[in-house]
Parts: structure tokens; sequence; C-alpha cells
């Protein structure tokens, strides 16, 4: 269905200050989004109902009484009332829903989006005609009052309307909301007095003939002519929903409220309505039978002096009262004209131009209108200008009810309202083309052609007419016209984000935005409705009407003309036309007004000065050609140099795509040598700290294998004389004791000794040598076995003479270190001794590297006294004596897993989170320089883990000690141990 769109330069728009300022321009091309509907139900109900102050109800009511009698007023305006409230039941609801305007509604509602611009200036029309009406209404009560001419009071009434309808709907509700009571008390108080002063008025009135040929009896060809211009009313509707747009959105607890505020501000205004307009023909009888004038009975100025004065006496006040509340009810209703009217002729001319000066310049054009059709005598011709405006007025809305209430039910149009260009077929038969029919015949049976009944019911006619043929063109077309393109855009967003977009930069909601292939990215509806560049490429919309054009130009033609002559001509013809028909109705309506009824010009001179209006409409269409054949000739230049300018821009931004994709395969390249850079790098680092810790892991075996080479080599060494002094010891000992036996014997047998032998025994304390020998020859028993216990925990912790892996019992290893570290555990000046406290479990042998194990018990343990030293030097003896140095040394078995674990704990200051994350790491260290260098637990874990397959954990929290946890499986089997040393090559 879409075919796919060439991409176009895209160029920042940037809106002038009034069209990007929403409190000014209130959406008036778009949606109604959340963050702009801030007010409650009753205030936009109020501004709403507010808006039908306007007086002209009351002067329309007093034309019909005056000119077709009580019944036929009455009936008329009672059932045309009824039918507008049933038609704007469905309009305003939708409009409520889903916060658009009219002209929204209307495009989403079988119009199409160029078709519904027509319904536009229809709904602007009525605007400035009401607003034309209403200022005249003011006009005429300045006149009373202050006696200023109307031409000039005209000017008064517009100018002083501007600057209230300047911020929006925002001013207009403080507006409304001030000005309400005043205006209701006003409104009604004369009713009031008149009926309970003049109980008769009202039986006047319902027996009231006026001009009507049949009295105040009913006559249906006067009924249809008052009926029609009742209808006129009808557009009133939209002004209606440009404020119900602003509702909150509905939920379960505003549920009531907001059906309230619909019903009453949307449809219930006709309510309201329908009495001013009988209130309107009440007092027009008033006034004439207090003597006033048929021609300026319907002035409502007169209307309420005849009310007011049954109020007051004094006809100053009279004349003040009425006076002022003409003025608020005009400024009420002229505000809401106003700002109605901007918003129409904004969304007019915006696709016309595709351009947007803002909604405030519009506000000025559409009260100049106004102006020009004062100064023209609007009010003088009040019946036939609604007549002929609710034909085509009744039309456009049939149209828009009967698709709201009938197609969309019935699945012939889509069952929500989409108004974006970007979905949209320019024009769709449905809707347009059912009101462009039924207001044709209805204005062809209102000029007469159809009979005088016909006549009298034109607006019946429009409104059955665009009432039954909208469903039956939806129908026969299969509502394929409704929407272009899928809007696929809804489907792939959030409905509560907000979404930038890609021309204005601008955020904005879901519902206020579409996707453009052209600029290939998300757009709002006011950038897409302002872009003239992409020509609708998103969609196929104009390709049938362009198709039917060209076969019925080559039928008419038949290639006489080249196609660009006949483009020419055909737009030519049309623009002309427009114009054409354009000059003639306003010459035509100054003509009708000013010479045909005016009783300052003789009828004598009437036939002389139709000619030369004809003259000068002559001159005027000789002008109007040659402007129109100027206009055809730019336009058509102004294509062919956007054209030429689409394609260079299209050369230029293919060099653009292709110099961007030699930048993005340059940067990509760039990026994949960085990255094989940083990898190599990486490696290289890995490479050099893996060959750095290897390097140290072997100096540092080298090292141990050193020591215990020399440790071993000492231990054999000592052990020999050791053993030879420790064996000769018995032997000595034995000596001795028989020795010392035969020396008692000798003095128990020879007890007078000579003087020599007792002198020399006297020297060398035999007595002493007989006692203090044995325990000599103990003691020295006694340091051999010590010696000997040492040399054989040098031989057990060094375990050179055995083999790599092999069942070795680990409490043994364990006593063996401690008996090496047995200096550090004493007691010294510093502190006392440190603890050992053994709580072994029941162990079996363990297949391991016995030798590296006691290491891995070493380095633990000579930290763990490394960290009781430091902290008694920051602790008093008291403090020790109550808590003393502590070292725990705990075994068991986890069955569980067919492992053995070693608890070393100690009660010294403990460690930090951030010291124990580093604890394992190569080279890091807690110790002062020169005292450690942080390969001990690094190199232990490389032992228990990668030697053994075991685990090694730490945990400790400061001020409560240290604990590491030692895990090794009891069986090394040939696949651990192969798989261990592969890692470790």
């Amino acid at each position: 269905m879409t075919k796919t769109a060439k991409r176009i330069v895209k160029e920042r728009r940037d809106y002038n200050a009034w069209v990007a300022t929403e409190t000014l321009e209130d959406y008036s091309l778009r949606y109604a989004p959340k963050s702009f509907r801030k007010w409650s139900e009753f205030l936009v109900a109020n501004t709403a109902i507010g808006g039908i102050s306007f007086l002209a109800l009351e002067a329309i009511g007093g034309s019909l009484v005056i000119n077709y009698g009580f019944a036929n007023s009455c009936w008329a305006i009672l059932i045309v009332g009824a039918i507008i409230f049933l038609a704007g039941l469905p309009i305003t609801y939708y409009a409520a829903k889903y916060n658009i305007d009219i002209d929204l509604l209307t495009r989403g509602a079988g119009f199409g989006y160029i078709g519904s611009t027509i319904t536009s200036l229809i709904y602007a029309s009525f605007t400035f005609i009401f607003f034309a009406l209403e200022a005249a209404i003011m006009a005429q009560a300045l006149k009373l009052y202050f006696h200023l001419p109307l031409s000039i009071g005209y000017l008064v009434c517009s100018l002083i309307i501007i600057p209230l309808v300047f911020y929006g709907v925002t001013l207009i509700n403080k507006l409304q909301l001030w000005t309400q009571p005043i205006w209701l008390l006003l409104m009604v108080s004369p009713y009031i007095f008149v009926l309970y002063k003049e109980p008769n008025a009202l039986n006047n009135w319902l027996h009231f003939a006026g001009n009507s040929p049949s009295g105040a009896a009913f006559d249906p060809l006067l009924f249809g002519a008052a009926a029609t211009v009742s209808f006129s009313l009808i557009a009133q509707l939209g002004e209606q929903v440009d404020y119900l747009r602003f509702l909150p959105t509905v939920t379960q607890e505003n549920r009531v409220k907001w059906w309230f505020a619909v019903i009453l501000a949307g449809p219930g205004w006709i309510i309201l309505g329908c009495a001013k307009q009988l209130g309107g023909a009440f007092l027009a009888t008033l006034a004439i039978k207090n003597g006033v004038d048929f021609s300026i009975a319907k002035e409502p100025i007169q209307m309420y002096l005849a009310g007011f004065a049954n109020i007051f006496s004094d006809p100053a006040t009279v004349l003040f009262v009425a006076t002022l509340f003409v003025i608020i009810s005009q400024i009420k209703i002229n505000v809401t004209n106003a700002y109605a009217g901007s918003l129409a002729w904004s969304n007019f001319f915006s696709r016309l131009t595709h351009s947007h000066p803002g909604r405030v310049v519009w506000l000025i054009f559409n009260v100049a209108i106004a102006l020009l059709l004062m100064e023209l005598g609007v009010f003088e011709t009040l019946e036939i200008i609604l007549g002929l405006y609710s034909n085509i007025a009744i039309a456009w809305v049939g149209a828009v009810v009967a698709d709201l209430i009938i197609n969309k039910p019935l699945g012939l149009s889509p069952s929500y309202i989409e108004f974006k260009r970007a979905y949209l077929y320019n024009f769709n038969p449905v809707g347009f083309g059912a009101m462009a029919i039924a207001s044709g015949l209805a204005i062809v049976a209102f000029i007469g052609a159809f009979g005088n009944y016909a006549q009298a019911y034109s607006p019946f006619i429009a409104l059955g007419v665009a009432f039954v043929l909208s469903p039956i063109i939806a129908f026969i077309t299969k509502g394929k016209y409704y929407i272009a393109r899928e809007n696929l855009h809804c489907q792939t967003s959030d409905i509560n984000s907000l979404i930038t977009c890609c021309i204005c930069e601008q955020e904005y909601e879901l519902a206020d935005t579409a996707f453009c292939p052209v600029y290939d990215g998300p757009i709002c509806s006011l950038c897409c409705s302002l872009d003239a560049h992409c020509h609708d490429s998103c969609k196929t919309s104009d390709s049938t009407i362009k198709n039917l054009t060209n076969s019925i130009y080559q039928r008419i033609l038949n290639g006489k003309l080249s196609p660009q002559s006949g483009l020419r001509l055909i737009k030519f013809g049309g623009i002309f036309s427009l114009n054409a028909g354009l000059i003639a109705a306003i010459l035509g309506l100054v003509y009708y007004q000013g010479v045909l009824h005016s009783p300052e010009v003789p009828a004598t001179i009437h036939y002389l000065i139709l000619k030369i209006f004809l003259v000068l409409y002559a001159a005027l269409l000789v002008v109007t050609g040659i402007a129109t054949w100027w206009l055809v000739l730019s336009e058509e230049s102004r294509e062919l140099a956007e054209e030429e300018l689409d394609k260079q821009n299209q050369l230029l931004q293919q060099e653009i795509a292709e110099r961007q994709q030699v930048e993005a395969a340059l940067q990509k390249l760039t990026h994949e040598l960085e990255i094989r850079v940083e990898q190599r790098t990486a490696e290289l680092s890995q490479a050099l700290t893996s060959l750095q810790q290897a390097q140290t892991q072997l100096v540092q075996n080298e090292k141990m294998s050193s020591l215990g080479q020399l440790v071993a080599g000492i231990a054999h060494e000592i052990n020999n004389p050791i053993n030879f002094i420790h064996g000769n010891l018995e032997h000595a000992s034995e000596y001795v004791t028989g020795l010392l036996e035969l020396v008692e014997t000798y003095e128990t047998e020879i007890p007078n000794v000579s003087a020599n032998i007792q002198e020399l025994s006297e020297e060398i304390e035999l007595e002493f040598i007989q006692e203090d020998l044995p325990k000599l020859l103990s003691s020295m028993r006694v340091g051999t076995e010590r010696i000997r216990a040492i040399v054989l925990s040098l031989r057990s912790f060094s375990r050179i003479d055995e083999a790599d892996v092999k069942a070795v019992d680990l409490h043994e290893g364990i006593d063996s270190t401690l008996m090496i570290l047995g200096h550090r555990l004493k007691a010294k000046s510093e502190r006392p001794a440190i603890q050992v406290i053994k709580e072994y479990g029941n162990l079996p042998l363990i297949e391991c590297y016995a030798g590296q194990l006691n290491q891995v018990f070493m380095n633990i343990l000579v930290n763990a006294i490394d960290a009781i030293e430091e902290q008694n030097i920051q602790r008093s003896f008291a403090d020790i004596r109550a808590n003393p140095n502590q070292i725990t040394i705990r075994t068991s078995v986890l069955e569980t897993e067919d492992f053995v674990e070693i608890l070393i704990q100690d009660n010294g200051p403990g460690m930090s989170a951030e010291v124990q994350e580093k604890l394992f790491d190569y080279q890091f260290t807690t110790k002062p320089i020169g005292k450690g260098t942080g390969l001990g637990l690094s190199i232990c874990r490389q032992i228990v883990a990668g030697k053994h397959g075991g685990r090694l954990t730490c945990k400790s929290e400061l001020g409560k000690g240290t604990e590491f946890t030692i895990a090794i499986p009891i069986h090394q089997s040939a696949k651990i141990l192969a798989a261990v040393n592969q890692s470790n090559s």
C-alpha cells in the first residue's frame, strides 16, 4: 500500500514566538495533550456554556416571531433544537474523548485531510457571521446610550475583543467565570418581573401574528422557512467542542462529572439556546406592544429595554442596565466567536499555504471580516444570510453525525478518530461527497428551483441527504478512503511516553505524532501539516485522483495541448472561477444591501447602478484573470525550483551518505584496530603478570627448596653426633654410677684416709659431685632428647627425603611447625606468651605435598603471631590478662565432600573488608616495607588450590580476630594431579 518514500534533507523548523507558546496557541492545529488539560470539569463546562450568551439568539427569536408568527416560530425553534441536541451528542462525546476540535473530528469522520478544509471555511464563516451580528447588537446599544455612530460602534466592538482573546482559553476561562453570575441575573430577571407585572404579555405572545400571512396559526411553509433560519445555529456545536476538548481524561472516579460536563456544555447548550430564542420572541412582542416599530423590535437592546422597564422606573437606569447587559453578553460570546474563528482560519490556511504564522494573526483576520460585514449591514439581512448558511452547515454536521453513529458501529469506518495528515487521504468521498451533494441540492431547493415546499424545507433536505448518503458511500467504497496507511507508530511506542519531533525538536504525546518515512523519524502533527516538500510521499492518497484527472484530460483535449499546458489551464480555471464567484458574491451583496433595498436610492436609477456594477465586475474579472495566470505561473516556477532543489538535495544527500559510509567504515576499522591493540596489550600484560608470578613462585620455591635442603642437611649433620652423644650418655651414666658406688664403698671400708686424700676430696667437693653428677647426666639426656626432637621436626617440616605426594599425618606437620615457631610463642618483655589451643579431630592420613602444606601452616601462623604482637603494642597488661593471646587450631573431616578442614584462628586486631578483598592478591601486603613481600598468602592459595585442588578462605572482622580455613581433599587421585600439574605448567 505504502510506497517507499525518498529521503529529503531535514531542516529544523523554528516557530515564531506566538506559535511556540501554546498558552497563546491553545494547540490550535492539534489535539489538546494531557499536560495542557489542567482545568476541572466544572470550569471547562462553565466556560463552554458561557459561550451561548450571544444575543443573536434573542434576535433570531424576535425576527422569527415577527415574520412568521408565534406557532410557526415556536415549533421551528423547538423541533430544530431537538435535532441539534441529538446531533450534538456524538459530536461532543468523540471530541471530548479524543481531545480534538471540530476540524480534527471532521477529518477523521469521513472528510479526509483536505476535505475538512472546506468545513473549516464553513465553521470560520459561522464565527465571523455571528461575530458581526453580536457586535452589531452591541453597537446598537452603544448608539442608544452613548450616541455613538454605528460605523464607529462597529469598530469599537471589534477592537476590544482582540486583547481578550489574545491569550486564548486561559483568559477566556477567567472572563466567563467572573461574568457568569451577573449575566445570569440580568438575563433572567426581566422575564420574572414582566410575568409578574404584565401577566397578559404571555397571552399576547401566544397569539402574536406579526407579519405572518397565516397569522398566529401554524403554516407548514412558514414553519419550514423559520426552521431554516434556526438551523444555522447548529454550527455552534463547533464552538462548544473547542472548549470541551480541554476536559480531563475520563476515569472511573470522574465519570459522572465528565459526562455531566459533556452533555451540559455540549448538546445541552441548545436547551438554553431554545429558551433564549423563545425569550427573544416573547420580549420582541412585548416591545411591539409598548410601541416599538416592527423593524427595530428584533434588536435585543429594544427587547431588554422593554423588559427592564418592568424592574426600574427611571428610564436612564433602564437604559444603563440594558446597555450593561448587552455589553456583557456580547463580550462573553464574541470572545468565543473570535477564538473559534482564529482556530478555524488557522486550520484552513495552514493546509492551503503550509504556513502557520500563529493563531493571533487569524484572530485579527477573522475580526476584520466581521467588521466588514457589519459595515455592509449584516443585521438587516439576518434571515437571508442565516438561511443560506444553514443549508451548508446542516449538510456538514449531518455527514459527521452519520459517520459517528452509523458507519463506526457498523465497521464501515475506523472505530477511532485519526486526524493526522500522515495517515489520511486528502479527500474521503464518504463525508465530503455526502456534504457536497446534500448542500448542493439544499441550496438549489433554497433558491426555489424545486418549488415552495422544497425551498421551505431545504435544511431538512440537506440533513436527510447527508445522513443517508454517508453510510451508502462508505458501503460502496468499503471504507478504504479513511486510512491511507496503517499507523504502526502507536504500536511500537509507549502510549504515556513523550516523543521528540525530528523537525522542531519539541516533545509531544504519542497521539500528536506520526512516523515520517520521508524524514525517517517521528514528526509532530503541526510539522507534518506545514511540510510542503514531502508531497505526501508516505502514502498514495492522490494516485487515484491524478489518474482520473489525466484520463479526463486526455479524453477532452485529445492530445491537442501538452500535459503541462493542460495542467496550467485546469489550475487557472479553478482559481479564476473561485475568485470570480467570490467577487460576484461580494458585489451582489453590496448591490442587494446598499442599492436594491436602500430607500435612499430611487428605483429609476437601479438599472444604471446595476450596469456600473456589471462593468466594474467585468474589469475586476480582467484583473483577476491576469493575477490568477500570474499566480499559476509563479506557483509552477516555484514547484520547478523546488523540484530542482530537491534533486540537488538528493544528490548532496547521496554524496553525504556515501561519505558517511566511508567514514563509518574507517571508524569501524579504527575501532577494530583499537580493540585488537587493547586485546594484545591485555594479553601481554597478563602474560607479563603470569611470568612475574611464575618467576616469583620459582624463586620462592627455589628458596624453600634450598632452605629445605639446608635444614635437612643441618639436621642430618647434627643428628649423627647427637645420636652418638645421646647413645653414650647411658653408658657414661652407668660408669659414673659404678664409680660413685666404688667411692662410697671405699669411704665405708676405709673411713680413715690420708691427709692428701682428705684434702683432695674437700678441694673437688666430692660430696657435691656425688650428689650433682647424676643430675648433670640426666640434664644432658633431656637436652639431647630435645635436640633430637628439633632435628626430627626440621626433617618433618622440610620432607626433603620423602616423595612428592604421600599419605601423611597433618597433625605431625602442624606440630613440627609449632615446634619451629616455639621461640615466637614464648613470653617476651613486651607481651606474655601466646597460647596455642589444639582441637584436633580424628583425621586419616592425607595424600598431599607435605612440605608445601607445612609452608602454608608456617605462613598463616607467622601472620597470626605478627598480628597479635602488633596488637599488643597498643594493649595494656590488664587487657591482655583479661583477654590472653590465643591461637586456636581446629581440624575436622568434611565427610560430605571427602575433604579435611584445618581452621587457624587468632584473636588479633582483624582486617577490614577492603583488605580482605585484596588479601590473596599478588604482592599485596599490609606490613611495613622490608617486613613483607606480599607473596606469602598468594603462594599459599596457589599451593592449596592449585597443587591440591582445595580451598583457602579468610573470614575476619576488625577487633574480633581472623580465621583462615584450609580445605583439601583426603585423596589426591592421578587425574586431579594431572590436571593440577597441567594448569601449573
